[in-house]
């Protein structure tokens, strides 16, 4: 079986609001095996967004593992990004797993990745997947030249990048942080 591909997830923090969103395609080679998965979701009882790019049961492994680093440092992103990232490098089982994690709070926004790189962005926009450069670019564009808030940033960058990236459809999930 061909690996897994289809994924676009956003980050956007702006006007003290945060957001993140990803589309629901799921392709192997050349055919959709579906069209609604759920890619992102809220840890630390809401407190967090992630969302996942990559194989699936790989990114769910990684959902439960970066749990386990947000219980064990409460309120702390940034050190549980560091942690996880670590445990990902160094483990010989974890190391294999190929997937990216997009995550947020109110302060930061990161990309985590199995080499070892926790990435804190300086635009406050964060993008990864097959469609993650289309929804960089637009949601970069977005925040700066327009008045739309961090969601409908979100939306709107997914939806460009739905109508460019052939691994990416316009089924979008988008979850924000309370205010």
């Amino acid at each position: 079986m061909t690996g897994f591909r289809g994924t676009t997830i956003v980050a956007v923090r702006h006007n003290g609001r945060v957001a993140l969103g990803g589309d629901g395609q799921v392709t192997t080679g050349d055919q959709i095996m579906k069209s609604g998965a759920q890619k992102v979701r809220r840890l630390a009882d809401g407190r967090i967004l992630a969302g996942f790019a990559g194989s699936v049961a790989d990114a769910l492994t990684l959902f439960d593992k970066f749990e386990e680093k947000l219980e064990r440092y409460p309120g702390n992103l940034s050190r549980a990004a560091v942690e996880l990232a670590k445990e990902w490098r160094t483990d010989r089982y974890l190391r294999r797993l190929e997937a990216l994690l997009a995550v947020a709070d109110r302060e930061h926004l990161f990309v985590i990745s199995g080499d070892g790189n926790v990435i804190e962005p300086d635009d406050e926009v964060v993008a990864v997947g097959s469609g993650g450069g289309y929804a960089l670019a637009a949601a970069r564009a977005l925040k700066a030249h327009s008045q739309l808030n961090a969601a409908d940033i979100v939306r709107a960058a997914l939806g460009i990048a739905a109508q460019i990236c052939i691994y990416t459809n316009d089924r979008i999930t988008v979850l924000e942080l309370p205010e």
